[in-house]
C-alpha cells in the first residue's frame, strides 16, 4: 500500500495563477497531436523557431554523390552541428549512430533514377518501419506541374494521413523539373497545394524575387532548400535573404558536404539562421574557422 500523503495540511495549489497553455512555437503547428509537435520540437530549435537540416538523401536517385561517397566518413563528423538529418533509411540503419537524438527526416518516396523520369516516384517507406526508426517526419517529393504530378501529390496525401495516424508530420519538397519556370507564381502554387492537402511543412527553393510571398501564403513552415553548390558566400547569403524574408529554416545539402571545411561552413549556416547573422560576417567566420587545425569534414 502507498504511504498517506503527511504533507502539510495547507497545500500550495498556487490558486493565484492562472492554469497555463502555452502556444507552441511553430507556424501552423498550434492544433498538432502532442506527439507531432515533440517530433518537431527535435526537428526545429524552440529559441530560434529556426532549423538547420543536413540533406543527404541525393543517393536515393541518382547514388553516391560527390561528398556522400563514405557517409560514416564524411558525415558522421557532421552530425553534432545540425539540427536535423534528411536521410534514407537504408543510411540511416548503416551509416548514422544511434546515439544521434537530433531530429530525423525520413525519405519516404522514391522509384526512377537519374537513368528515368524522375516524377513517377511512389511511396518508398511503410508507416510502420517509419515509427520503428523513430524518425521526427518523413519527407515526400511533388511534382507539381510534372509528368507525375497528380501520383505524386496522391503520394504525399496518403502519407499525410499514415502520419496523422501515428503522430508523424510529413514534409513536402516542392520538386522543379529543368523545363519549369522557378518564380514566384510557381512557388506559391506549389506551396500552398501542398499544405492544402495537408503537409505540416514545405521545403522549396529560394528565389531573389517575392520569396516573401511564397512564404507568406503557404499557412505551414517554409523550409529553404539548398539547391546546387555554390561559393559560400552566395550560399551563406542566399540562407540569409531567406531567414530574413520568412524562413523557418534551411535544408541544406551540397553547400555543406562539397565544402573546403563542412564544419566551418555548417557552423557559419547555424550563426545565420539561428542569430542573423549577416552573411559577410558569417563567411569571415567560415574562414577563420577553416584556418583551424582540426578536422575538416
Amino acid at each position: 500500500m502507498p504511504e498517506a500523503d503527511h504533507g502539510k495540511d495547507a497545500k500550495d495549489f498556487h490558486l493565484d495563477i492562472p492554469a497555463q497553455n502555452r502556444p507552441f512555437f511553430l507556424k501552423g503547428a498550434g492544433a498538432l497531436d502532442w506527439g507531432m509537435q515533440n517530433r518537431f520540437a527535435r526537428i526545429f530549435d524552440p529559441g530560434s523557431g529556426h532549423t538547420v537540416m543536413l540533406a543527404i538523401d541525393h543517393g536515393y536517385f541518382q547514388g553516391p554523390t560527390t561528398g556522400l561517397e563514405r557517409v560514416d566518413v564524411n558525415i558522421v563528423p557532421l552530425l553534432p552541428h545540425c539540427d536535423a538529418l534528411m536521410v534514407t533509411r537504408g543510411i540511416l540503419r548503416t551509416s548514422i549512430p544511434p546515439a544521434f537524438g537530433r531530429g530525423v527526416v525520413l525519405r519516404a518516396s522514391g522509384g526512377p533514377t537519374v537513368l528515368k523520369e524522375l516524377s513517377n516516384e511512389e511511396i518508398a517507406v511503410d508507416i510502420e518501419d517509419a515509427c520503428r526508426l523513430n524518425v521526427a517526419a518523413l519527407a515526400v517529393q511533388v511534382f507539381v506541374g510534372g509528368e507525375g504530378e497528380t501520383a505524386s501529390v496522391h503520394n504525399m496525401t496518403r502519407l499525410v494521413d499514415a502520419g496523422l495516424r501515428h503522430g508523424v508530420p510529413v514534409l513536402a519538397v516542392t520538386a522543379v523539373g529543368k523545363d519549369m519556370v522557378r518564380d514566384a507564381k510557381y512557388f506559391r502554387l506549389a506551396c500552398r497545394v501542398c499544405a492544402e492537402l495537408g503537409a505540416q511543412f514545405v521545403k522549396t527553393y529560394y528565389i531573389a524575387e517575392g520569396f516573401d510571398t511564397v512564404v507568406a501564403s503557404c499557412p505551414v513552415p517554409i523550409i529553404m532548400a539548398g539547391g546546387k553548390k555554390q561559393p559560400e558566400l552566395d550560399a551563406l547569403t542566399m540562407a540569409y535573404n531567406a531567414i530574413d524574408q520568412g524562413a523557418a529554416g534551411v535544408d541544406m545539402g551540397r553547400n555543406i558536404f562539397q565544402s573546403d571545411a563542412p564544419i566551418a561552413m555548417l557552423q557559419a549556416v547555424r550563426k545565420v539562421v539561428h542569430e542573423k547573422m549577416k552573411p559577410r560576417e558569417a563567411h569571415e567566420l567560415y574562414v577563420s574557422l577553416k584556418k583551424r587545425p582540426g578536422p575538416r569534414t
